[in-house]
């Protein structure tokens, strides 16, 4: 019994870690196709605590084979450099020509593996998250799994999004947030631009600005590009693409004569 205690002291932690992801990786190969299974496996709160996985599962799909770029903003585990990054590894799974990235304001260098990479810096220092895109290249999916503030959530977005390829998507997780004061939210002016849930519901008209009746109307850049918006329980789901489908009846923003 002294020996089996002593062998077990003897493991370190690192190596109780490669033990865990190696089983990980083994198992996962069984359930490539599920992502509510993946996450289980990958002890991700995008499952269980959250009901995130039925979502992504539905957007991403048709995607999962596809060779593309996925950045996630925010790892987890805090200050702890070796705790985190389960989405990651859950992604990972998922995609299996993906090249996963994280945004981190703690340093998470511990986490990286292959196809997977993280950078250390603040999601609202938008030269950091410049450098970020132009060291990516080509971003096809954004994940905010961020700070959960909405200032930052929103001025991120209004950043980032311009930054994703066309026929993109932007995924926006814990919008709960939008109704507490503390983050920056109202759980009384629920149409305030300065919350998460008020500014992405003023974006829905966008969608729609062909039939604006507004002679000479010029649509911003987010109505020209944002071709969906979908609302879960606490998660925003943005289509990036050309918005140019005309209006059945207006011209040029006006009524015909």
């Amino acid at each position: 019994m002294n020996l089996l205690k002593k062998l077990k002291a003897s493991v370190t932690t690192d190596k109780k870690l490669q033990i865990i992801r190696s089983w990980e990786r083994f198992e996962s190969r069984f359930y490539r196709n599920d992502l509510d299974r993946l996450a289980k496996i990958f002890k991700t709160d995008k499952n269980g605590i959250h009901y995130y996985t039925q979502h992504y599962q539905f957007h991403l799909k048709p995607l999962r084979k596809k060779r593309l770029n996925l950045l996630e903003i925010g790892v987890g585990g805090y200050k702890d450099p070796k705790s985190g990054g389960h989405s990651l590894r859950m992604w990972k799974a998922y995609f299996p020509k993906a090249n996963i990235y994280a945004v981190d304001i703690y340093d998470k260098k511990f986490l990286e593996e292959s196809r997977i990479k993280i950078f250390k810096g603040s999601q609202v220092d938008f030269d950091f998250m410049k450098n970020v895109s132009l060291k990516i290249s080509e971003l096809d999916i954004i994940v905010d799994d961020g700070s959960h503030i909405n200032s930052h959530v929103i001025d991120t977005f209004k950043f980032m999004f311009p930054l994703l390829k066309q026929n993109g998507i932007y995924f926006i997780e814990d919008t709960q947030t939008s109704y507490w004061q503390k983050m920056g939210g109202t759980s009384e002016e629920f149409n305030s631009f300065n919350s998460i849930m008020g500014y992405f519901k003023s974006l829905t008209d966008g969608l729609n600005y062909q039939e604006f009746d507004k002679p000479g109307y010029k649509p911003n850049y987010f109505e020209l590009n944002i071709t969906s918006i979908h609302f879960y329980h606490n998660l925003i789901v943005i289509y990036k693409g050309l918005n140019n489908e005309p209006s059945n009846f207006m011209v040029n923003n006006q009524k015909p004569q």
